[in-house]
């Protein structure tokens, strides 16, 4: 990201105001800031979903906007706060996107989100029906079910938004250590309001306002007056 600006049509001010920052392959990446003040935006742009206004992303040296919409989307998985569950089984929701993928698959990715457990411990295990919007599983077993459903399709750039925010901070750690067991390649952005979860990143970015009022490890933050201390004190 070198110096990217993003407003909407309608509106008087930017949303985010010169944003520059790097992010290296295999790196995890922590977004930390108060409520809107343009964390997923950040990701939005980098799945081309809003385009930027002014500045420049680029992926491997390719500007965002030269790279074909759907081979993006290919290699970026995002997971979001509020998941999308269909009314199928356990077993189709997790290869919705991936239907050629073997039984074992479908284990390794829930193991990897934690969740296998849990469906061994229902009455039809993967062929429970989870119902329209997932309403039978509880807000965590959703937010893991989505992350398997993701973690499956072996896409190297995650994007967690929010999407942790549901299960219990030992759970989220052993969800981002497999992670990182299963592949050193892949690279994370996790977008969280939780500072237990961005202090493992190997940088965290901290959003005020729209513009980036500090970067650095959780030792560099935590030690410096600012947003990212005070919630840490307050956490």
């Amino acid at each position: 990201f070198n110096n990217v600006s993003f407003k909407f049509d309608d509106a008087e001010s930017e949303l985010l105001n010169n944003i520059s920052f790097d992010i290296k392959a295999g790196e995890t990446i922590a977004i930390v800031g108060k409520t809107g003040c343009g964390k997923s935006t950040i990701v939005h742009l980098l799945e081309r979903m809003l385009e930027y206004t002014s500045g420049s992303i680029l992926v491997d040296g390719v500007e965002l906007k030269d790279i074909d919409k759907k081979w993006l989307r290919n290699h970026i998985g995002i997971v979001l706060q509020d998941p999308f569950l269909y009314n199928k089984t356990i077993m189709e929701n997790v290869r919705i996107s991936s239907p050629n993928k073997s039984v074992d698959d479908v284990y390794q990715a829930s193991q990897m989100a934690h969740i296998h457990n849990d469906i061994l411990n229902f009455d039809k295990k993967y062929e429970t029906l989870v119902g329209e919007k997932g309403v039978t599983l509880s807000g965590g077993q959703k937010q893991r079910l989505a992350i398997a459903r993701m973690l499956i399709l072996n896409k190297p750039v995650l994007i967690f938004d929010d999407s942790l925010s549901a299960v219990d901070t030992e759970t989220d750690q052993s969800i981002r250590n497999s992670i990182k067991k299963y592949s050193k390649e892949t690279t994370t952005i996790i977008i969280t309001h939780r500072i237990t979860t961005a202090k493992e990143a190997d940088k965290i970015i901290v959003l005020e306002n729209g513009c980036i009022s500090d970067m650095g490890t959780h030792a560099d933050l935590a030690s410096r007056d600012g947003l990212y201390a005070s919630l840490w004190k307050i956490q």
